[in-house]
């Protein structure tokens, strides 16, 4: 599904990933974890098309075509979600509008006939039951005077309703309590399929407790020096990341 070839990207001059090399085939979940300023945030926002970082070598293809060739509209329609570290308000714009219009969107793409409102109603009771979300929140403009654990509900409620090839959840746990991290662990669990894939983007362990990964990758100083199975997460857990940089680069000081 993605394929990711010695990827090299900066900002503002300064590189961050390099070289990254990364498969993601349908079905699986990949968890991808490092310390601050390992370059995390960055590949999901190459991923996505975000204009701050420069790609300055390497291929990425996504189902068989190249990614970094697509403005961010087509990769969006092509099946690629992004859920936001930190989710924006928009003010005046209603839920129910927003999320309609981009339903509609993609199904125009596909050459699919949009979906009427009473049909689109519908699917949105279907979809927020698998989150538990409430009509008091769908009813709401975009994010305005949700809390922290709403925005991400409200994020995992999204994909479930434009259901992605690939989704991308930047630090979804961020900020989260343990209440709220079950729901929305839960709601990525029951999106879960055979054609769809998920990249997990996380400082903590935790969160694989609830959606667990057939890869860990550790991602440092702008590569990824490990993989494993969930048992790396465990490992990341105990001992913390100071092993790894003396393991691969001699050195704590490694971010």
């Amino acid at each position: 599904m993605l394929t990711i070839k010695d990827l090299k990207a900066s900002i503002n001059g300064k590189e961050i990933l390099k070289g990254i090399n990364l498969q993601v085939n349908p079905g699986e979940v990949h968890a991808i974890m490092g310390p601050n300023g390992s370059g995390k945030s960055t590949l999901a926002s190459v991923l996505t098309g975000r204009d701050y970082a420069e790609v300055t070598h390497g291929k990425v293809s996504f189902l068989g075509e190249d990614l970094l060739d697509m403005v961010p509209e087509d990769r969006a329609r092509k099946g690629i979600f992004l859920s936001f570290q930190y989710p924006v308000e928009i003010p005046g714009v209603s839920m129910v509008n927003f999320l309609k219009t981009a339903i509609n969107e993609h199904r125009k793409f596909k050459g699919l006939p949009a979906l009427s409102a009473s049909e689109f109603l519908k699917l949105m009771r279907e979809k927020k039951e698998i989150v538990e979300i409430s009509s008091n929140l769908t009813n709401r403009a975009v994010n305005e005077g949700f809390s922290g654990g709403e925005k991400k509900k409200n994020e995992i409620f999204q994909m479930a309703l434009l259901e992605p090839k690939l989704s991308i959840l930047d630090e979804t746990d961020s900020g989260l309590d343990i209440d709220a991290l079950r729901i929305c662990a839960n709601g990525v669990n029951k999106l879960k399929t055979a054609e769809n894939a998920t990249i997990v983007i996380t400082h903590y362990q935790r969160l694989l407790d609830y959606i667990v990964p057939d890869f860990v990758h550790v991602l440092m100083n702008g590569q990824i020096v490990k993989s494993g199975t969930k048992e790396l997460a465990y490992e990341l857990e105990e001992k913390g990341y100071d092993w790894i940089k003396k393991e691969v680069f001699g050195t704590e000081d490694a971010q």
